[in-house]
C-alpha cells in the first residue's frame, strides 16, 4: 500500500511537462524498438484516442466560459481611451502575430518531408470557400446549434457577442439589472474555475496519451519522425524572433521609442517567463520593469497588464499557426488561402479570454484544427499528439513572447498618453 501511495505522489507530485517529455522520449524509442508491431500499436491506441476524446470533451465549454468572463471583466465604464487603445493594440499584434507564423510555416513547410503511413486519415478535406462566406459563417443563426456541432467561429462570436453585452448590464445603473448580471457573470466564472479543474486532471493524464500517441508515430515512420518534430519548433521559434524584431521594434520606432533601449529593458521579464513558462508568476517582473526601468505609470500599468494576461496572446497565435500547418502537412492536408484566414480569425478571436487555461496552447490549437475541417481523429490525432510531446520546449518561448508583448504595449500606450517618463526611460 505504501509502494503504490509512493508511486502516485511521485507521479503527481513530479513536474507534468518534464512528465509528458518523458513520455515523448520513451513513446519515441519504445516505436523504433518495436517498429511495425500492429499487435503493441493497437493494444496502445485506445490510449492515445482517450486523451484526444477528453480534450475535444472540454473544448466547447472552455471556450463558452473563459470568453464570456474575458469579455465581460473589461467594464465599460472604466474602459476610457488607455483601454480602448490597448485592447486595439492587442488584437492587432495578436494579428499579426498569427500572420507571421503562418508565413514561417509556409515557408518552412514543416511536416511536408514525411506524411504519417499506415494511419487512418480522418481529416475532411477543405472547401473551397469565398472571404466573404467566411466572416458572414462567424455569425450563427442558431448558437445552440453551433454549440452542439462545435462549430468554433460562430461559437467564439456569439460567446464575445455576450460577454460584451454582460459586461453593460454590470455597469447598469438599475439595480435589478447589474445585480441580476452579477449572478450570472458569477456564474460564468464558477463554471471556469470548474472547467479548469476539470482541464487539470485530463492533463495529468497527458503523459500517458503522449506516449500512445508518439508510439504510433515511431512504429510507423521509424527515427525519420524526428525531422519533422525539429522542424516545427524550429518554425516556432523563428516566429517568435520575428514578431520581436519585425513587429515590436517597428512599432517602437514609429513611436519614436529606441528598439535598442527596449530589448535592453525587456530581458528580465522575458526570461523569467521563459524559464516560469508563466505570464501570471511574471506579472509583478513585468510591473516593477515597465514602472521602474522605463518609467510607464501606474495608472497606465493598473489596466494594461491585468487586461493583457485576458486576451494578449502573440506567442500563442504564433505557435497555433506554425503547428496548424504542421498537422495539415503531415496528415495530406495542406491548408489553402481561405483555410488559412479562418485560421487567423480563430485564433484572434480566441485569444480573448483563453490566456488562464491551463494547457491554453493545446486547447487552442484543438479550436483551430476544428475550425478548418481537420478533425482530431485518426492520423490528426497522431499528429496532434506529436505536437503535446514537444509542448514543454515551445511553451518556454510562447509564455515569453505573451509577456513581451503586454510589455509593449503598456510602453506604448504610455507614450501615446504622455503617461511614460522619458528620464527613467533613458537610464
Amino acid at each position: 500500500m505504501d509502494s503504490k501511495a509512493g508511486f502516485f505522489d511521485f507521479y503527481f507530485k513530479s513536474n507534468l511537462l518534464i512528465r509528458i517529455l518523458i513520455g515523448l522520449i520513451f513513446g519515441a524509442i519504445c516505436g523504433v524498438i518495436f517498429q511495425n508491431a500492429s499487435g503493441v500499436e493497437a493494444f496502445l491506441k485506445p490510449f492515445g484516442d482517450l486523451f484526444v476524446r477528453l480534450l475535444k470533451m472540454i473544448m466547447v465549454p472552455v471556450i463558452i466560459c473563459t470568453l464570456i468572463v474575458g469579455t465581460s471583466s473589461i467594464s465599460p465604464a472604466n474602459l476610457g481611451k488607455v483601454g480602448l487603445k490597448i485592447v486595439v493594440y492587442y488584437l492587432v499584434t495578436s494579428f499579426f502575430a498569427i500572420s507571421v507564423g503562418l508565413l514561417v510555416a509556409d515557408v518552412i513547410a514543416p511536416g511536408s518531408s514525411m506524411e504519417l503511413a499506415n494511419i487512418q486519415a480522418v481529416a475532411k478535406e477543405a472547401k473551397q470557400t469565398s472571404i466573404v462566406d467566411i466572416l458572414l459563417n462567424i455569425i450563427p443563426t442558431n448558437p445552440f446549434n453551433s454549440i452542439a456541432k462545435g462549430e468554433v467561429l460562430p461559437i467564439i462570436c456569439f460567446c464575445i457577442f455576450f460577454g460584451i453585452a454582460l459586461a453593460f448590464c454590470r455597469d447598469s445603473k438599475d439595480e435589478r439589472i447589474k445585480n441580476s448580471a452579477d449572478t450570472m457573470f458569477n456564474f460564468f466564472d464558477a463554471m471556469s474555475q470548474v472547467m479548469f479543474k476539470i482541464v487539470g486532471w485530463i492533463m495529468q493524464y497527458a503523459p500517458i496519451g503522449v506516449f500512445a500517441l508518439i508510439f504510433i508515430v515511431f512504429s510507423n515512420n521509424g527515427p525519420q519522425a524526428f525531422g519533422p518534430l525539429a522542424s516545427v519548433t524550429l518554425g516556432v521559434y523563428i516566429g517568435l524572433a520575428l514578431q520581436i524584431f519585425c513587429v515590436y521594434c517597428v512599432i517602437c520606432l514609429v513611436f519614436k521609442l529606441s528598439p535598442i533601449i527596449f530589448l535592453k529593458k525587456v530581458r528580465e521579464p522575458m526570461i523569467t517567463a521563459f524559464v516560469t513558462r508563466s505570464s501570471g508568476a511574471t506579472i509583478p517582473v513585468s510591473i516593477n520593469t515597465l514602472e521602474k526601468q522605463m518609467g510607464v505609470s501606474k495608472s497606465v500599468i493598473g489596466f494594461t497588464i491585468p487586461v493583457g494576461a485576458t486576451i494578449n496572446m502573440d506567442g500563442t497565435t504564433i505557435y497555433l499557426g506554425v503547428c496548424a500547418i504542421f498537422i495539415a502537412n503531415i496528415t495530406g492536408h495542406p491548408l489553402d488561402m481561405a483555410a488559412q484566414l479562418t485560421v487567423i480569425l480563430t485564433a484572434v478571436l480566441a485569444s480573448i479570454g483563453t490566456a488562464g487555461v491551463p494547457g491554453a496552447g493545446a486547447l487552442m490549437l484543438l479550436m483551430v484544427l476544428e475550425s478548418v475541417g481537420l478533425k482530431v481523429e485518426g492520423s490528426v490525432a497522431v499528429a496532434y499528439g506529436m505536437i503535446l510531446g514537444i509542448d514543454a520546449i515551445l511553451d518556454m518561448g510562447r509564455t515569453a513572447m505573451n509577456v513581451v508583448g503586454d510589455v509593449a504595449g503598456s510602453l506604448v500606450v504610455a507614450k501615446s498618453e504622455g503617461e511614460l517618463n522619458e528620464e527613467i526611460w533613458r537610464k
